[in-house]
């Protein structure tokens, strides 16, 4: 996965680009843009920073994650160094700060999350958070027609798509498309009242985080 979204740093941000998305995007990108005013958020996966120059400018402060040097290199070109701190870190072993964050947001990570490593994830993640912290997740649908279509499943239920990039490398890509129930039985014993919110493309899963 890493050596994947690696060589396509420079070819990410093309998926933000299908025309039958577009208005589901300007819908999404308004709404998380407010959700974490006046907070202090860490973002998980935070690619290319295309999410996270819509929600910096309202934080009181970001610390954004990522396992690749060369997408964090494009985010730090597009988000203002005095908004936001890019530090590249695994996702699985998220490092902690001095003061527990008010909020996490990641985009497009959860679908790269294998079945057997949600509840881990979820845990390290809740770690770095103080109670009542707010937490949203973003991620697709899959829609024939849109999506790349799955390619493989393993005997986990993991499922698996094709992709090829512009150099003619092909990439063999965990690609989970969870559903609303197993989305909110997930985070039930972390947040008994998450939201889920649903676009034609896309998901989000809200939630506060209890003590």
């Amino acid at each position: 996965m890493h050596a994947y979204y690696s060589a396509r740093a420079l070819e990410y941000d093309k998926i933000y680009l299908k025309p039958e998305r577009q208005p589901n995007l300007r819908e999404m990108e308004a709404w998380i843009s407010r959700v974490f005013e006046g907070r202090s958020v860490l973002e998980v996966a935070c690619g290319t920073g295309y999410w996270t120059q819509f929600f910096a400018p309202y934080a009181a402060k970001v610390v954004a994650l990522d396992a690749a040097d060369e997408t964090l290199q494009i985010a730090r070109g597009r988000v203002p160094p005095e908004k936001v701190e890019f530090i590249r870190g695994d996702a699985y072993d998220i490092p902690m700060h001095a003061e527990p964050f008010g909020a996490a947001f990641a985009g497009f990570w959860w679908s790269h999350i294998p079945l057997d490593r949600v509840e881990p994830f979820l845990a390290g993640l809740h770690r770095a958070l103080q109670p009542g912290a707010t937490v949203v997740f973003i991620d697709n649908r899959f829609v024939p027609g849109s999506s790349t279509p799955v390619s493989e499943e393993d005997a986990d239920g993991n499922t698996y798509q094709t992709r090829t990039l512009s150099d003619g490398s092909t990439h063999r890509v965990l690609k989970n498309f969870p559903s609303r129930d197993a989305l909110l039985r997930a985070v039930q014993r972390f947040s008994p009242s998450a939201a889920y919110r649903e676009w034609d493309y896309f998901w989000a899963l809200e939630y506060t985080l209890t003590a």
